[in-house]
């Protein structure tokens, strides 16, 4: 791989695993709406284009207008109150940003979480070694388009060509291609090894451990 002076790292699957509070505030949002309620595994193959499209995702089919926003209105304003009850670091992944940042390593975060929910996460977990987060706004589109990447690079002063990007994700995939940076896969988030795979995965990791050794650092 060429010389990497820049990591780009995705949040939820990635760096965090928010399965556990991101499905009860989806629950939490379709009992007080009176809908079926969804399972960790459902959820987790919802996850991967933000909070509306997981939203969407869980909510029965038919579910439009006003009474679709309703239902995500109280996802949102739960999850921005609870998003930090279990969700954790997994394991590996701070000794790994540790000794990233120890070799002089520039970190971002980008993730189509809204951008105060990502703020606030990587405030509480990674700011003494990640330098800037980047999620949802009015003037950054999700991902898979590159505004987030592209963002995060401009406030580092890197290059896409100095860049990775890690992601667990089909999402990550098509957003480190449109943002023109080569892209490594976790195995350890919220798709499977065949599955990234079939989405055009060339290059997997299942520890973060690994993570060094495939940048060549």
């Amino acid at each position: 791989m060429k010389h990497i002076t820049t990591i780009i790292f995705d949040l939820d699957g990635t760096l965090l695993d928010t399965l556990h509070d991101l499905a009860a505030a989806v629950n939490h949002a379709l009992a007080s709406h009176g809908l079926p309620l969804r399972s960790e595994t459902e959820v987790r193959s919802f996850l991967g284009n933000g909070i509306r499209s997981l939203v969407e995702r869980a909510v029965p089919d038919g579910l439009t207008g006003e009474q679709f926003e309703q239902v995500f209105e109280t996802f949102r304003t739960y999850y921005m109150e609870h998003c930090q009850d279990r969700t954790q670091p997994y394991e590996g992944i701070m000794p790994l940003i540790r000794q990233l940042h120890e070799r002089g390593l520039k970190m971002g975060i980008v993730s189509n979480k809204v951008d105060a929910a990502v703020q606030e996460l990587n405030d509480r977990f990674f700011k003494t070694y990640i330098e800037t987060a980047v999620g949802e706004s009015p003037t950054v589109r999700r991902k898979p388009c590159p505004d987030a990447v592209l963002a995060a690079l401009r406030r580092l002063g890197s290059s896409p060509k100095e860049a990775v990007y890690v992601g667990d994700s089909e999402v990550d995939l098509a957003t480190a291609e449109n943002a023109g940076l080569p892209c490594v896969s976790v195995l350890w988030g919220f798709r499977d090894h065949y599955f990234l795979l079939a989405h055009g995965a060339t290059r997997c990791i299942a520890r973060p451990e690994e993570l060094p050794a495939v940048l060549g650092l």
